[in-house]
């Protein structure tokens, strides 16, 4: 099998001229320099600050241990199918997120286009984490800590601060509880204020304005691009060699956090109750879709990066046992992380004489106002604090640049003629990267935060990619034909996968889409800002969800009669005359009528595919 995955895709029989064609194609686009680099690439790409803030309090949120479950569940029926087709498609096409549907169904090129809707909206707004990143990273030098005082001229009247032993673990408070004088008192605690007035200087909602560019959180931001560029600016070359560092280093700064976290008293109550299952929860629809939107974000799916990743593996890479190891490690990961902040944030009830729930939050508030909180109270706050932003930094950063490669990647592979000869792939990113700051910009003004909110909500959110995922699973059960993608693919790795995943792409997750989309249009929801979010977030939505619809009617009214649904000649078929679809033995949708030639052509290569 290594013999075989050294190899470049064979010619297609009776095609062997364009065949030859499409491997110097492939050649002069550049592959993976080994399975690792592929391997580490999507490693970075999956294991990401979710992992680390949103997996460990939707756990906490929907029942500890119970929420297990469903988040299994849905891995199993929708995560992993999807994401091994995503990336299956990359490498049998060799094609970015738009061409490689292109190839594969001409008339649904839409969802690739829809794909790299989302991907923009994440490469403009999620990179201001980084910038946060760095923000907090440098001012992490500082002592005492500038989050930890009342006295900075951020601060105002309603600040209340701890009274701090320099090396105690334990505080004994009186009856005005901290916690209690700031939900009931109205005040504010130090790290709530940094965040609020000098990280973001913060207005109280977005029809205020922007207001004017916060230009130390502008230049964290310029140099968070920098370091993209300099990531992705040779496409694959550079990409694949990055990773060694920024796919690994997380998990290594990971497990230190916990092993500093499980040594500290009251972690291991942090721990029970955040392992704790609460099996009543799991019959609320919530709980599911919270199960599903955490298997979508968490595997980057419906983006086009999955496709743009595996399209730079050799044609015989066995991306079927990467895609699996892929998801476990991702998973494993998840949970491991939880149990790192659980354990931390026990240690912080513990030491604050509260409970555990008064000291979570969620989402962007664990890692920049719990998190901050729950280091200052250890010895050496400044190292810990410096340490744990590294780590937001390496687990943000390569999902960063992966997304930037994979819009340059897609864009590249529309224009080949035009962007692929010498030094034009340095120039596209380039271009990516300034035109994709400038529209960061706004996003470190002082209304910075809601167009965060916004677009984290509205842009790349659940509903669009529930709407991606779904088409994605049709066309490739229904139009192009699960057997024939199965045959392609036990072309490629040797093998046919389990058969499970045939019916999953087929009935169980389209369903199971739609039942989420379904659940989505019917859930009420209170938006205080109703006029101006739900008109920007519903246009955004709209840019990427028509454009699937929109191209079938352009598709369609440029058809002159010709098949829309098929395939492009290029791609190598074994068994072109095989049914492309069949049910309980029964041909849904038949292959090509086969001569006699063509017959014995596909007995033989079938006979050379059954060897491996």
């Amino acid at each position: 099998m290594d013999e075989i995955a050294d190899q470049a895709p064979p010619s297609d029989p009776g095609n062997a001229e364009a065949g030859a064609g499409e491997t110097a194609r492939v050649q002069q686009r550049g592959q993976w320099a080994n399975r690792t680099e592929f391997v580490l690439s999507m490693t970075g790409m999956i294991i990401g600050v979710g992992n680390l803030w949103r997996f460990p309090y939707l756990c906490f949120k929907n029942g500890g241990g119970a929420f297990f479950v469903p988040y299994f569940i849905l891995l199993i029926f929708v995560g992993l199918p999807v994401f091994f087709l995503e990336t299956a498609i990359g490498q049998y096409t060799s094609e970015g997120g738009v061409t490689a549907w292109r190839k594969m169904c001409p008339m649904f090129e839409g969802i690739g286009i829809a794909s790299q809707v989302l991907v923009l909206y994440v490469n403009i707004y999620f990179i201001t984490v980084l910038s946060w990143g760095f923000y907090y990273l440098f001012n992490s030098f500082r002592n005492p800590l500038p989050w930890t005082t009342c006295d900075n001229i951020w601060n105002t009247g309603l600040c209340k601060n701890m009274s701090i032993g320099d090396n105690s673990f334990l505080y004994n408070f009186t009856e005005d509880n901290y916690y209690e004088n700031e939900r009931d008192l109205h005040f504010e605690s130090p790290e709530r204020e940094f965040w609020e007035h000098r990280a973001l200087g913060r207005t109280e909602s977005l029809t205020e304005g922007l207001g004017l560019v916060r230009w130390d959180l502008a230049l964290c931001l310029l140099l968070a691009w920098v370091i993209c560029y300099f990531c992705i600016f040779m496409g694959v070359k550079s990409t694949g060699k990055v990773v060694y560092l920024t796919a690994t280093v997380p998990f290594l700064l990971l497990f230190v956090l916990f092993v500093r976290g499980v040594s500290l008293p009251g972690s291991w109550d942090g721990i029970v109750y955040y392992l704790y299952p609460d099996f009543s929860k799991i019959g609320r629809p919530q709980v599911w879709f919270d199960a599903a939107t955490q298997v979508l974000y968490s595997y980057s799916m419906s983006q086009g990066v999955l496709t743009a990743l595996g399209s730079y593996n050799k044609y015989n890479n066995d991306c079927y046992k990467d895609c699996i190891a892929l998801c476990v490690l991702s998973s494993v990961t998840s949970i491991f992380a939880g149990l790192a902040v659980f354990s931390i944030m026990g240690f912080t009830a513990h030491a604050l004489g509260v409970s555990i729930p008064e000291v979570t939050s969620s989402g962007i508030g664990l890692a920049f106002i719990s998190f901050p909180k729950a280091l200052a109270l250890l010895p050496g706050a400044q190292f810990w604090s410096v340490l744990f932003f590294l780590m937001v930094l390496f687990l943000s950063v390569d999902s960063q640049f992966l997304c930037v490669d994979s819009l340059c990647t897609a864009i590249s592979d529309m224009f080949p003629g035009v962007l692929r000869g010498p030094g034009r792939r340095e120039l596209l990113s380039l271009g990516v990267v300034v035109f994709c700051f400038l529209l960061g910009l706004p996003l470190v003004t002082n209304g910075g935060a809601h167009v965060f909110q916004l677009m984290d909500n509205y842009g790349a959110n659940a509903v669009c990619m529930l709407f991606i995922v779904c088409f994605e699973t049709l066309v490739i059960g229904w139009v192009y034909g699960a057997d024939r993608f199965y045959d392609n693919i036990e072309d490629m790795i040797g093998y046919k996968p389990y058969p499970v995943i045939k019916y999953c792409w087929l009935f169980v997750t389209p369903i199971i889409c739609v039942f989420m989309l379904s659940y989505s249009i019917t859930e009420v929801q209170n938006y205080t800002e109703e006029w101006l979010v739900l008109g920007l977030g519903s246009l955004m939505m709209l840019l990427s969800m028509m454009c699937i619809p929109a191209y079938i009617l352009v598709r369609l009214c440029k058809s002159n009669g010709t098949d829309i649904t098929a395939a492009s000649a290029d791609l190598r078929q074994a068994r072109p005359h095989k049914p492309r679809l069949t049910l309980c033995r029964r041909v849904i949708f038949p292959g090509r009528t086969a001569s006699h030639r063509e017959a014995e052509e596909e007995k033989l290569v079938g006979e050379h595919t059954s060897r491996f």
